[in-house]
């Protein structure tokens, strides 16, 4: 697992991942996602479905309110 400020950082092979409306524009890879393997920013429209999928990598996005 990836480290960054001593903590584990999120990266998308987690594939599902829960975000809010602080969150929003939702957008991926998001802040503090390991960058050595990430693909380019993609902004992903969620706030109709509440789910969305990046088409980059395939992660799981889901709005929790």
């Amino acid at each position: 697992m990836t480290m960054q400020n001593g903590k584990p950082a999120q990266d998308s092979s987690q594939r599902k991942i829960e975000v809010t409306r602080a969150d929003l524009p939702l957008h991926c890879p998001m802040p503090g996602m390991s960058l050595w393997d990430s693909h380019p920013r993609v902004f992903i429209p969620i706030e109709d479905s509440g789910k969305a999928v990046c088409p980059y990598c395939g992660a799981e996005y889901i709005l929790k309110d």
